[in-house]
């Protein structure tokens, strides 16, 4: 995974391990300071049967290989067909057919205090889905190209690129970014509508 997207004021999800600028140990180990390779997990969705992944940019910006685990334990070697860092978002394609998939919601509108579950791999912990309300819509948190859906479902590292759906499964957003001091959930989150 590549370099994490800055969006003033906000934490955004860290997809890529980097080593300790201070050689120190990480996850336990030694730091290796002639090892290059940054690995990094995120989320996405399937929006088509033959294959086509929606995520965040953040999550495949600067990626080499892109490998998609699927629920059932299969990897798939992904590839990117299409990215827009400015809105952050990114589409990868496997090969393959009969993919489930999802759909977009483009006619019904969140309201706040509409319910929404928040998808995605926090921390490697794939398939999680967490629950909460609309907070916010049209939210401008100093980029100028989206203006947030902002929910309070809890949303932590691994979440970006998961979908965010509605009470009737209808993806309304993707999970993008989180308001935190500290990294963590503080029930502050963001989707891309």
């Amino acid at each position: 995974a590549g370099s994490l997207r800055n969006i003033p004021g906000l934490e955004n999800f860290p997809f890529n391990v980097q080593p300790d600028p201070d050689g120190g140990e990480q996850n336990g180990q030694p730091a290796d300071p002639n090892e290059n390779e940054q690995l990094g997990a995120g989320s996405g969705f399937f929006i088509s049967a033959d294959g086509y992944i929606v995520t965040n940019n953040h999550v495949v910006e600067g990626a080499t290989d892109i490998t998609v685990k699927l629920k059932d334990e299969r990897e798939l070697k992904a590839r990117v067909v299409g990215r827009d860092e400015n809105t952050d978002l990114a589409v990868l394609k496997v090969d393959g057919q009969g993919f489930p998939f999802v759909e977009f919601e483009s006619n019904a509108n969140p309201r706040v205090g509409d319910w929404v579950i928040a998808v995605g791999n926090p921390f490697g912990l794939g398939g999680t889905a967490t629950a909460g309300i609309v907070s916010a819509y049209g939210r401008n948190v100093g980029d100028q190209y989206v203006d947030y859906l902002q929910i309070d479902a809890p949303i932590n590292r691994g979440n970006s690129g998961g979908p965010t759906f509605d009470i009737y499964g209808r993806v309304i957003g993707v999970n993008s970014a989180i308001y935190s001091p500290n990294g963590m959930s503080a029930g502050i989150g963001f989707a891309i509508p």
